[in-house]
């Protein structure tokens, strides 16, 4: 597997990337839900802290793959795609970038507006984006809700459209996406 991307599949990187990203979002998805119910105690102040530090290495991982999708161009569509669902694809590509630099973006807002320091993992604090403003405390955590309701509704869609390719389509779309699987036979049975 090539390190860059070709025009026939993505490269190990962005392979890399976009996995990590999915375990690092589904994590988060976790325990951003079991988070809240915990009663107050210095695990649930470790549990959120983890939780804001990994948001941030979204964010971060983010950045780096649109910087890497610059450097290492994407690969064409497979054949036989029609250009209605080439349109759709990078509509919902373009729409999950956003949310994933919007709702890390949003958290820390909130964290601000809390009035709480935001530190990387207990590395280094970041720059507050907000005094303390109970107002926009509140629209920081309805933006970082909505947004989670967003990426489920686009991230169910983005799979299930895989899912298509893969074993209706019977196209390459899933395979140069997913390390060891091999493309689907195109013969009919």
């Amino acid at each position: 597997m090539p390190i860059r991307n070709t025009t026939e599949r993505w490269g190990w990187v962005s392979i890399s990337i976009h996995w990590l990203t999915v375990l690092m979002v589904l994590s988060l998805v976790v325990v951003g839900l079991v988070m809240q119910e915990l009663a107050n105690s210095p695990t649930k102040i470790e549990v959120y802290a983890l939780h804001k530090s990994f948001g941030l290495t979204v964010f971060a991982l983010t950045v780096l793959r649109l910087l890497w999708r610059l450097f290492a161009g994407t690969p064409a569509a497979a054949a036989g795609v029609p250009r209605w669902q080439q349109l759709a694809a990078q509509a919902s590509h373009a729409a999950l970038y956003v949310i994933l630099l919007a709702m890390p973006l949003s958290g820390w807002l909130y964290n601000s507006a809390s009035g709480f320091p935001l530190k990387w993992f207990g590395l280094f604090g970041l720059p507050k984006l907000s005094g303390y403003d109970p107002d926009v405390k509140a629209f920081a955590l309805a933006m970082h809700e909505w947004l989670f309701i967003a990426l489920a509704v686009i991230v169910t869609v983005h799979a299930a459209a895989a899912l298509k390719h893969h074993y209706f389509d019977r196209d390459a779309t899933l395979s140069r996406m997913l390390p060891g699987l091999p493309p689907p036979d195109t013969k009919d049975t």
